[in-house]
């Protein structure tokens, strides 16, 4: 095998690693911050990915446009599901583990609600559009410009996020939360606020991730559930809570899915996935790129 196609692969590899990461960073915030395991995370990237594909093909809009107007529109939506759905639950569930299942429950009727509610506007079948297609040679390797772009807004995303968590105040009150919630709002963290606004923004990096996968591949109703899970893998290995581990994970996962296929078979992608997922579990629990916790 050649050194270019060998840079293929693995850029390969990276961009759609890009794309697991920001979908995961978001999942990873409204789990690690709020105990919300979102699982129809993946059902709003989709609903970005429509969106975009509707402003694209039917007035003519640059995809790139719908980058912070898809960000800004989940967002909003995330602040008003949080209000009107786990807001309420987490008044009325008598402790968190009740909260866990209940919400779990709801997210399992919105991820149905989303799925049907896009097959029944737009149909089954499978849209898309050309964007950038021209390939770009880069060390005499040839690479699509639509998923070189990919994969640029995807990691200036995941880095402007995790830059967030830990350069600002508002990053510090999210960090205090995830480590000691109560401890949090002893010191007056208002968690009243930053909780619908941290599950607006999970969901707003989701509507991104469908923004962009829109512009490189094919989209359909069912696309979402697959990155859901996948999510749920790259926050295991990166370590639960940890937004520099989901993107490591993310970044790991794609190449070890780009390699794997290559060596074996691309139906077999699933499984290479799970055989990772389950290894770590048993192997590593805490993730790949987290500190042991000492036992006192």
């Amino acid at each position: 095998m050649s050194i270019s196609a060998w840079l293929e692969l693995l850029a390969s590899g990276l961009i759609t690693g890009g794309i697991y990461a920001l979908v995961a960073l978001g999942l990873n915030l409204q789990y690690g911050l709020m105990r919300i395991l979102n699982i129809a995370h993946g059902e709003f990237l989709m609903l970005g990915a429509y969106l975009t594909w509707m402003m694209q093909s039917s007035f003519g809009w640059n995809p790139l446009l719908m980058v912070p107007v898809s960000f800004a529109l989940l967002m909003a939506l995330g602040v008003v599901i949080h209000w009107t759905c786990f807001r309420r639950l987490s008044q009325t569930s008598p402790n968190i583990d009740i909260f866990e299942a209940r919400g779990l429950m709801v997210a399992f009727g919105l991820m149905f609600l989303v799925q049907n509610l896009v097959s029944h506007v737009w149909g089954g079948d499978l849209r898309g559009y050309d964007f950038m297609t021209e390939p770009v040679k880069i060390a005499g390797s040839q690479f699509a410009g639509n998923k070189l772009l990919v994969f640029a807004l995807a990691l200036a995303f995941c880095v402007a996020l995790i830059v967030l968590l830990r350069m600002t105040l508002l990053g510090k009150g999210v960090r205090a939360l995830m480590q000691s919630p109560l401890g949090a709002q002893l010191v007056g963290i208002d968690t009243q606020k930053l909780h619908p606004m941290m599950f607006g923004i999970g969901l707003g990096l989701s509507g991104v991730a469908g923004c962009l996968l829109s512009m490189a591949y094919t989209i359909a109703p069912s696309m979402g559930e697959p990155y859901t899970v996948t999510a749920l893998i790259v926050i295991t290995l990166g370590g639960f809570g940890s937004m520099a581990g989901a993107l490591a994970g993310g970044l790991l996962l794609g190449l070890v899915e780009a390699v794997g296929m290559h060596y074996t078979n691309p139906s077999l992608k699933a499984l290479l996935s799970y055989v990772v997922f389950i290894s770590v579990l048993l192997l590593r629990p805490e993730g790949l790129f987290t500190r042991k916790s000492r036992k006192a």
